[in-house]
């Protein structure tokens, strides 16, 4: 299933983890496991966020992804299924 999954860094561990080099390090850990079709890197509410869109094959994946960001950087997740157009279509032709 394509999930959206949000990453809110907390600005005190987003400099820590800048700092002694781990944040790079995260991310491209995750890169490489979640083989994301997108991937942004912006702010939100003041906090350095992730956007990532990925196909979750399992819900078993969750903690091997998810794990690396409450761990090494303190951070909040949000995950919601998610669409492309080609999916819109085939959904609304469903109806």
């Amino acid at each position: 299933m394509r999930v959206l999954m949000r990453v809110h860094i907390p600005v005190e561990a987003g400099n820590k983890a800048i700092a002694d080099g781990h944040l790079p390090t995260v991310v491209q850990n995750f890169s490489e496991t979640a083989k994301p079709e997108a991937l942004y890197f912006a702010t939100s509410n003041g906090e350095r966020t992730i956007t990532a869109v990925f196909d979750l094959a399992s819900p078993t994946d969750i903690p091997r992804i998810a794990e690396p960001f409450f761990t090494a950087l303190n951070a909040h997740l949000e995950w919601q299924p998610c669409m492309d157009l080609a999916d819109l279509q085939a959904g609304l032709a469903k109806l």
